[in-house]
């Protein structure tokens, strides 16, 4: 029985490279809009029912930071940290109150490291990873359409042996993006693969390996000791390789993305976390309890 042709998903990498860094900017707050608007409408309502912010609203403000998974701690340090503010007689209206927890989620997420430029190396090694379904392959695409983009060459691993489709899901990517993959057989040791892939981008002295892995539960302690038998074969043939770990996460998924990023932090030492699908839900907090 022939196999159907693959057939490319809707979205485009290639257009989404060619985006200026305002325009990606402007699609992050996009995806996060329904989060916003949420939170707001359930602080509007909690005002209108008392006088001004009081601790009722405040609550309220827990509340909905909670159910918009932003997760219990994050949601308690940010209303804590509101509920001083306005003690100290700051504005206490519903639109004060919007920019006093703007300010405080610009101060969580100015926290972290900021954009990691690429490493100083001959060849930079970076892994996908994530469960099934998170996105890995498209957004594999997305970051080798990109770097497309800024002159460096690319070479994209086909590790991901198990899923039905998912090589030839790759190879359509790379056809269209003119990136070559290496990949072996449908079932096929996924190092394998990766050794495979490092020996070709050495050899043509590529710039970047983009390895897509299979999905696996965080919970299957076999399969994140793969992860980790890959990391080894990678730095041993590639000195501080991989040089980056990125966890695909769906941001639908909320508390369960937190328990994934955890346990992936743990297992494979993740250096960074890309949300999809953050347009579709009003969820959107999970990205301040990662961060």
């Amino acid at each position: 029985m022939s196999r159907k042709e693959p057939v490319a998903p809707a979205e485009t990498p290639e257009a989404e490279a060619s985006t200026p860094r305002r325009g990606l900017f402007a699609k992050i707050r996009r995806g996060l809009f329904m989060t916003h608007t949420e939170i707001l409408e359930k602080l509007g309502t909690a005002v209108k029912k008392g006088f001004g912010v009081d601790e009722s609203v405040l609550e309220a403000l827990e509340e909905a930071l909670i159910e918009a998974d932003v997760g219990a701690e994050t949601a308690e340090a940010l209303t804590e940290a509101l509920r001083a503010r306005t003690r100290s007689a700051e504005r206490t209206d519903l639109e004060g109150l919007r920019e006093l927890l703007i300010e405080e989620i610009q101060k969580l997420l100015s926290s972290g490291p900021g954009v990691v430029a690429p490493p100083a190396v001959p060849l930079e090694v970076v892994f996908l990873v994530g469960v099934n379904g998170s996105g890995k392959t498209t957004t594999t695409a997305k970051l080798a359409a990109r770097n497309l983009a800024e002159g460096r060459s690319v070479l994209l691993a086909a590790a991901d042996t198990f899923r039905a489709g998912a090589i030839e899901q790759l190879e359509v990517w790379g056809t269209r993006l003119d990136v070559p993959v290496v990949r072996h057989r449908e079932g096929a040791d996924p190092s394998a693969v990766l050794y495979d892939a490092l020996s070709a981008a050495k050899s043509r002295k590529t710039d970047l390996l983009l390895v897509d892995t299979a999905g696996r539960l965080h919970t299957k302690k076999n399969l994140m000791e793969e992860l980790a038998k890959m990391r080894r074969i990678a730095a041993r043939e590639v000195p501080g390789a991989p040089h980056q770990v990125l966890l695909v996460l769906d941001a639908t998924t909320g508390a369960n993305g937190l328990a994934q990023a955890r346990r992936f932090v743990e297992s494979v030492g993740v250096t960074g976390v890309v949300l999809t699908k953050l347009d579709g839900s009003a969820r959107g907090g999970i990205v301040l309890a990662i961060v």
